[in-house]
């Protein structure tokens, strides 16, 4: 595999997880709550995703409305995050862009997700040519650099946000892919996946009544960290300008119309940076209180 340097560095938390441990009750819930970092993350991720839910009845303006006589005024009582360059408000455009930020990460990990699984099962339980086939297809997508496949992806299919949400899912695949085949062989040795091929149960039953709701546990802590990721990912698309098109106030894009301010209006940049590390770092946390929630 060519060696690159990544857009975020990998981390594979998930596999810290122990593998045979289905999620049972609210136990893990209640340990998530109890360790510091995660509640944070939860409490940051959950009030991001009650903020997009409400955006339109909280914002104070439209995110399209401009007022060319009040153009980068600094933060103010009518403006808490000032205005950009058309005199548009910062504030209401952070908070209306949280929810194509959010439907853009969501969407995006649970695809990659989807599809990292499916190949991790067939090419864990079956293994031999199979696998081999599966993960050195894997190995080839990983071998270009993230941001660098997404951007042949988007320039090839464009920037709609269905297809962002693929584009995104696809880079995330063979990497859940790995961590996940890594589960599977762990699960497929135990004793009752033993007992199940000798009750004469088919592959696909096995797969799914045995194998894979005793891999939800690193299943829910990579879907995190894949959460976090495709933040960073949408976000530095929109800085690229090949994220969300305008009227979308994506808040990547907002960091970049607002570069040439910085000496001058810095908070045009600023709040939004502020909230994607904000949503980045809830989400690490999170991830990381997953991760230790879920350990036996």
């Amino acid at each position: 595999m060519a060696s690159h340097t990544p857009l975020l560095h990998e981390r594979p938390a998930a596999s810290a997880v122990s593998a045979g441990q289905p999620l049972r009750g609210v136990a893990w819930f209640g340990r998530l709550c109890r360790y510091p970092p995660g509640l944070i993350g939860l409490l940051i991720v959950v009030l991001y995703v009650c903020l997009a839910l409400f955006a339109e009845a909280i914002a104070p303006y439209s995110a399209s409305e401009q007022d060319l006589t009040a153009t980068l005024q600094a933060p103010s009582a009518a403006h808490w995050f000032g205005t950009d360059q058309y005199g548009r408000d910062i504030f209401s455009r952070v908070l209306i862009g949280s929810r194509d930020i959010l439907l853009l990460a969501f969407s995006s990990a649970a695809l990659g997700l989807l599809l990292g699984t499916s190949v991790a099962l067939v090419a864990g339980y079956y293994g031999g040519t199979l696998d081999e086939l599966l993960m050195r297809a894997m190995d080839m997508l990983m071998s270009f650099p993230a941001l660098l496949l997404a951007l042949l992806i988007l320039a090839t299919f464009g920037s709609a946000l269905l297809n962002l949400v693929v584009c995104i899912g696809i880079v995330f695949m063979p990497r859940v892919a790995r961590v996940i085949r890594s589960v599977v062989l762990k699960i497929r040795v135990q004793d009752y996946v033993t007992a199940a091929q000798v009750r004469g149960e088919s592959g696909y039953s096995i797969l799914v009544r045995e194998i894979l709701p005793n891999a939800r546990g690193p299943l829910v802590v990579e879907g995190a960290i894949r959460l976090s990721y495709a933040i960073l990912i949408g976000a530095s698309l929109g800085f690229l300008g090949l994220g969300l098109q305008p009227p979308s106030p994506d808040w990547g894009l907002q960091v970049s119309e607002g570069r040439i301010f910085l000496l001058t209006a810095p908070w045009v940049s600023v709040f939004p940076a502020l909230a994607i590390a904000s949503l980045v770092i809830g989400a690490n946390l999170l991830a990381d209180g997953l991760m230790h929630a879920l350990q036996p």
